[in-house]
């Protein structure tokens, strides 16, 4: 049976549209590959990914050089109609920008480690130093934000610890001010219990007491008065009987 027609839309499952655009990415570089070599044709393969990826294949020795080619044979007539000097400087200005954006791209993904098959044990080296340099300064940079934090954390350690001795004086302050209040109100409250019981006694009246306040009363009476009753000689006079 034969291979039955294949519906071209976009495949929803990322894994299997990742595997097709893989396949079929490499069918077509090989193809473009074997037409260069069967037909010693020039062809010049660029594709990029969903993901911004950029895949290319040239069968002559640059990109830049086909690029070129193909802007010559497709604006040729239009540089033919303007040929004045402004136009060709914004396209030789154009050519330069676009070749220096090429080599920045190709740069990046050797530094990402992709497309070093193409590099020589010299370009290889050179990229190795490249990365090591670049590779020192990020733990250069890494380590003096690390260094500055640290100070930081440090500063606020002291300043948190200088701020705990404050507020524990202030307790402290505020634990002897309490305990010499209560102190005072303790012995304050001991006073006003004691007091009563050195002013006032209780006194207990009954009918003998009375008699003998009374009889001592009275005693107090005629000892004082008997001298005023009698003469000299201790006689009661006559008028006093």
């Amino acid at each position: 049976m034969g291979r039955g027609k294949v519906e071209l839309k976009r495949i929803d499952n990322k894994i299997n549209r990742q595997v097709t655009f893989a396949k079929r990415r490499n069918g077509l570089l090989k193809k473009a590959y074997e037409l260069s070599v069967l037909c010693d044709a020039e062809i010049a393969l660029i594709i990029f990914s969903s993901r911004g990826k950029l895949y290319e294949f040239c069968s002559s020795s640059s990109m830049s050089k086909t690029l070129e080619r193909y802007h010559r044979y497709n604006y040729g007539a239009l540089e033919g109609t303007q040929p004045s000097a402004d136009s060709q400087n914004n396209y030789q200005e154009y050519l330069k920008l676009k070749t220096r954006v090429e080599v920045l791209q190709q740069s990046q993904r050797h530094m990402l480690g992709e497309d070093l098959g193409e590099l020589n044990i010299k370009d290889l080296e050179q990229l190795e130093h490249q990365l090591d340099s670049s590779l020192r300064q990020i733990r250069s940079t890494k380590t003096q934000h690390m260094l500055d934090q640290l100070a930081e954390l440090h500063q606020k350690e002291q300043s948190l610890t200088e701020m705990n001795k404050s507020l524990k004086t202030k307790l402290d302050e505020l634990g002897v001010a309490f305990q010499t209040s209560w102190h005072s109100g303790e012995q304050s409250v001991q006073y006003r219990q004691q007091q009563p019981e050195g002013f006032f006694q209780h006194v207990d009246y009954n009918n003998n007491t009375v008699s003998d306040i009374r009889y001592g009363y009275d005693a107090v009476l005629l000892k004082h008065a008997a001298p005023s009753t009698q003469d000299a000689s201790g006689v009661v006079p006559a008028w006093m009987l």
